[in-house]
C-alpha cells in the first residue's frame, strides 16, 4: 500500500511538473513578463512618491534630502580644505616676505658700508 501511494504521488508530481513547465514556457511569453515588470516599476514609483509625501507631511527628511545634504557637506568640506591650503600658502608667503625684507635691510646696510668704504678710498686717492 505504501509503495503504491508513493508511485501514485511520483506519477502525479511528474505529470503536474511537466504540465506546469509547458504552461510556463508556452503561456508566459516575454511580452507578458515585460508587462509584469513594468507594473512592478510603476508600483515602486507610486510607493516612492507616496513615501515622499508622507515624509513631507510629518516633516522628516527623505533619502533624497539626506543625499542632497550629504553632497553639500562634501562640497563645503572641499572648500574648507581649499581655504586651509590658501591660508598655509599665504603664511608661507608672509614668512618669505618677512625674510625678504630682512635680506633687503641687510643689503642696504652692506651697500651703505660699501659706500662709506668707497668714499674713504676716494678721499685717500685724491691728491
Amino acid at each position: 500500500m505504501v509503495q503504491n501511494f508513493y508511485e501514485i504521488w511520483k506519477d502525479y508530481y511528474s505529470k503536474y511538473s511537466n504540465q506546469l513547465d509547458n504552461k510556463v514556457t508556452n503561456d508566459f511569453p516575454a511580452q507578458a513578463i515585460g508587462q509584469m515588470l513594468e507594473m512592478n516599476l510603476q508600483f515602486k514609483k507610486i510607493m516612492n512618491e507616496t513615501t515622499e509625501r508622507c515624509y513631507e507631511l510629518v516633516n522628516l527628511p527623505s533619502r533624497n534630502d539626506l543625499a542632497h545634504v550629504s553632497s553639500q557637506i562634501v562640497n563645503i568640506d572641499a572648500k574648507v580644505d581649499d581655504l586651509e591650503e590658501y591660508i598655509e600658502e599665504t603664511k608661507d608667503n608672509q614668512i618669505d616676505s618677512a625674510e625678504l625684507q630682512r635680506e633687503m635691510a641687510n643689503i642696504k646696510k652692506d651697500m651703505k658700508s660699501l659706500d662709506t668704504k668707497l668714499n674713504q678710498i676716494i678721499t685717500l686717492l685724491k691728491p
